[in-house]
């Protein structure tokens, strides 16, 4: 008798935890933990004006149809984000006690206020590439945060407007 019990509890406790999976592809994180997280793992971890701007860029493509629809789903793509972002376990207490309020603040409706609708993508800052359509408008946090516009439409050197600030 006692081994039956025992064995209902355990196919029970296994079933819920089936059940929670299947219906959470983000193992059971919450659009507050996955924001907090990208804020995180991508903001340099010292810079709250970082970290609105990534939280901006993240819900700039929740509200894009070309990107997920969720916070978590946007997050989670692969390679648009750092690796282990939604799975890295955060370690440092006051930087993370810090993505959670800067992710509150986003998921409430703050957003950066150098960064337009348009403004989808960030890379760390110091890096250059050789495509001619990125639009840089802000380097906050570590990251150089631009928009992809048609090649040819602007001036091309990267900080070039942003001296002028």
């Amino acid at each position: 008798m006692a081994v039956s019990l025992k064995l209902l509890v355990a196919a029970s406790l296994l079933t819920g935890s089936l059940a929670g999976c299947a219906t959470s592809p983000f193992g059971g994180l919450s659009s507050r933990d996955c924001m907090a997280r990208a804020m995180y793992f991508e903001s340099n971890r010292s810079s709250n004006d970082g970290m609105l701007a990534v939280g901006t860029v993240v819900m700039n493509r929740v509200a894009d149809k070309a990107y997920p629809q969720s916070v978590c789903g946007v997050v989670g793509q692969k390679n648009q984000f750092a690796p282990g972002v939604l799975s890295k376990p955060m370690k440092e207490g006051t930087s993370k006690a810090r993505a959670y309020a800067a992710a509150d603040k986003v998921l409430r409706g703050s957003r950066h206020p150098n960064l337009g609708r348009n403004v989808k993508h960030f890379h760390t800052a110091g890096y250059k590439f050789p495509y001619n359509n990125m639009y840089y408008v802000l380097e906050a946090g570590g990251n150089s945060f631009y928009e992809k516009r048609k090649a040819g439409t602007f001036n091309n050197n990267p900080f070039a407007e942003l001296a002028n600030w």
